[in-house]
């Protein structure tokens, strides 16, 4: 078994050394116990891929917590001093609406097939972001594959934090402004009842639009909103997106 010590007095296992058998990981894992608590090490962060989750249950006898899962590996900790930091894992979705007005001052809405209500109840077209990707190309994405209409990004103009989402997480949902290139609408299938371009000024005033779309839509319309930009120094456009006046 190997590991290496990181800058935080706690070591990270190395996954692909471990033993499959689990009499021999069991002997390992014991024997590191040991030399880490002899060590002054605070915690260890030990990744079980799914080729070996027969020893998920070794190291849980041994103390160790589960910390989150994916479909390929199970991570684990063991604080081997008593009440060390642990940093929780993802705590939020994150997700984006787009706000799409064309030249004839109508706005770009769909009617979810899984609504909670038995009429049309209309939102601005819009889904969560998938990892490594930026909130701007997200939101192009999203209202291209629920609409077929190709956009191109404007401003962030928008914000909600709302606790108490799914599976007991929170929720960061983004707005941004797009500009429409086209305006035949080909709707998705699987999950899109209805999509149309709604006269803005209905949009607004309609009792059957939650109040909730109307503001971030008034918010949109009426904030100068931050524009993307560039900070020298922090390498990859594809690792970093800034966003300011």
């Amino acid at each position: 078994m190997l590991w290496k010590k990181n800058q935080f007095d706690g070591v990270v296992v190395d996954p692909e050394s471990l033993s499959g058998d689990t009499n021999i990981f069991a002997s390992d894992l014991k024997k590191a116990i040991d030399d880490w608590s002899s060590d002054s090490i605070k915690l260890v962060w030990l990744q079980i891929n799914i080729q070996f989750f027969s020893n998920i249950a070794i190291a849980s006898q041994l103390g160790f917590m589960n910390h989150h899962a994916t479909k390929d590996y199970v991570m684990m900790t063991l604080a081997i001093e008593k009440n060390t930091f642990i940093p929780p894992y993802s705590t939020h979705y994150v997700g984006v609406g787009g706000v799409v007005i064309n030249d004839r001052n109508e706005i770009l809405v769909v009617s979810e097939k899984y609504r909670s209500t038995v009429k049309p109840s209309y939102k601005l077209p819009g889904g969560a972001l998938v990892q490594g990707e930026h909130i701007s190309k997200a939101a192009i994405r999203e209202v291209f594959e629920e609409t077929g209409i190709n956009t191109e990004f404007q401003k962030l103009s928008f914000f909600r934090h709302w606790h108490g989402y799914r599976y007991g997480k929170s929720d960061i949902y983004f707005v941004v402004l797009l500009n429409p290139l086209n305006y035949e609408i080909n709707k998705q299938e699987e999950e899109i009842a209805e999509c149309i371009w709604m006269d803005l000024e209905l949009f607004l005033n309609s009792p059957e639009i939650h109040d909730f779309n109307k503001k971030i839509v008034q918010s949109t319309l009426n904030s100068p909103g931050l524009q993307i930009t560039q900070i020298p120094g922090y390498g990859s456009e594809d690792s970093f997106e800034f966003y300011s006046t």
